[in-house]
């Protein structure tokens, strides 16, 4: 499919003055997009979970079909091997992919029961992993946990719980240096935050940002911690600091509610934003942090 290109009005400031962004509509007429994750090979994966479908996209190629996950795929990253982390809400499971196709499950229970509907999913350069664990819709009627949980895969493989939550997470995301773990509860409108150790263990939950218009979903930062929250659109905070909460910077409006999005591109400043039916990319000019 042949990209197409939209010029959208949006209140952004970057360091930079942005009246016009091209965005540039990458796809239509997909069923649900989520999870985008740009691989250092340079091309876009993302899913189309009503569909069961990852897609790749390559810049100047197109989209090809790359997998089909009956598990129902959602969140995806890469780690600094190149091999795929996957969020299955339907298998209620997480499994890794490797360079040869190779599919490994990495996590589907948690003490003894089924994890309720992985959603999000980050990897630290290191390899610590980091997802979240909600429910939603019919998800609900076969939980068996009796939390919504924020969890952390281990370097070693092993599962450990970093919280318990009553409203249900969603969106996770990492700062530049790896040391602060974000995470958007989609119930409270809010952005949660955890201080991670060079072990992995995190620390110190706290609020960081509140009434995020719309339901906050998949979150990035930049190279300089600026926070992305898709949400009722694409908002941009200031790096979160302990002397209160941050300042939003702008936003970025499109004819969709976006999903989640993630930085891609060789030079990293573009960003990919997954939106119900459609992707686009939005040429910023401001880097994206390395995730892998």
């Amino acid at each position: 499919m042949i990209p197409f290109v939209l010029l959208l009005l949006a209140s952004l400031a970057l360091g930079q003055n942005f009246n016009d962004i091209k965005v540039e509509k990458l796809t239509q007429d997909m069923s649900f997009t989520e999870g985008p994750a740009w691989s250092i090979d340079g091309y876009l994966l993302f899913s189309d979970t009503v569909e069961n479908k990852i897609h790749k996209f390559i810049p100047g190629k197109g989209i090809f079909d790359f997998a089909d996950r009956a598990g129902g795929p959602i969140g995806n990253s890469f780690d600094a091997e190149g091999r795929l982390y996957s969020c299955e809400f339907r298998e209620r499971r997480v499994t890794r992919t490797a360079k040869n196709g190779k599919v490994e499950v990495l996590a589907a229970r948690f003490n003894g029961k089924r994890l309720n509907a992985p959603n999000d999913i980050v990897v630290r350069r290191d390899g610590h992993a980091y997802f979240t664990d909600p429910a939603f819709g019919n998800q609900e009627d076969t939980r068996e946990l009796d939390f919504y949980g924020v969890f952390h895969l281990t370097t070693r493989g092993e599962l450990e719980l970093v919280a318990k939550w009553k409203t249900r997470p969603n969106g996770i995301t990492l700062s530049p240096n790896g040391r602060t773990l974000y995470v958007s509860d989609s119930d409270e409108h809010l952005i949660r935050a955890y201080d991670l150790e060079r072990s992995g263990a995190a620390s110190n939950e706290r609020i960081v940002i509140r009434d995020i218009p719309g339901v906050p979903d998949g979150l990035r930062t930049d190279e300089k911690g600026n926070l992305y929250v898709a949400a009722k659109a694409v908002y941009v905070y200031a790096p979160p600091t302990a002397a209160g909460e941050p300042k939003l910077l702008g936003k970025i409006d499109l004819a969709e509610t976006p999903t989640n999005l993630t930085f891609g591109d060789p030079d990293e400043e573009s960003i990919y934003v997954t939106a119900r039916t459609a992707v686009y990319r939005i040429r910023l000019g401001s880097k994206g942090a390395l995730q892998y």
